[in-house]
């Protein structure tokens, strides 16, 4: 535990916890959407679309990592339990039982709206109050951001297709 990074965060530890845990669980489970989803696409673009989908999954746990890294400097301890994920996530995991490269970019789609939101808001909470946890965060948002676009052109590709 990092005692000056539990000291220089201003913000409620608690709830601060709560919600990088939240964000870690999440992170976890578009880890293996992703992947998953790798596997199982077929069709339109399915080399093109594994392939990112493999690169997106390498970032998400990533993500993860940090975010593990940063909930232990602060004192606390990442969810250990991966029956847990599911209940503390507000982005959700959806399973990719459609290997139909349009239904599971679109999954992803939605998936990554919700990871915007969440580093939205974890940026915001941050500020100036938790530079580290606001760069973290930040680094992330930014992929996030980068994946979501990714998913647009792909959903706009196949528009063209059609």
């Amino acid at each position: 535990m990092g005692e000056m990074a539990q000291k220089i965060s201003k913000i409620n530890k608690d709830e601060l916890l709560k919600i990088l845990n939240s964000a870690y669980a999440e992170e976890w489970l578009a880890y293996y959407q992703y992947w998953l989803g790798a596997k199982v696409a077929e069709g339109i673009e399915r080399i093109k679309i594994a392939e990112e989908f493999m690169e997106h999954a390498e970032e998400e746990l990533k993500h993860a990592g940090w975010l593990a890294e940063r909930i232990i400097q602060l004192g606390g301890t990442p969810v250990l339990n991966p029956g847990e994920w599911q209940k503390i996530a507000v982005c959700k995991y959806d399973a990719p039982a459609d290997g139909n490269t349009e239904t599971l970019v679109a999954q992803n789609l939605v998936a990554e709206r919700c990871a915007v939101a969440r580093y939205q808001q974890i940026c915001e909470m941050c500020g100036k109050e938790d530079i580290e946890t606001f760069r973290i965060s930040e680094k992330i948002l930014k992929e996030e951001i980068e994946h979501e676009q990714e998913m647009e052109d792909f959903t706009a590709d196949f528009a063209y297709y059609k």
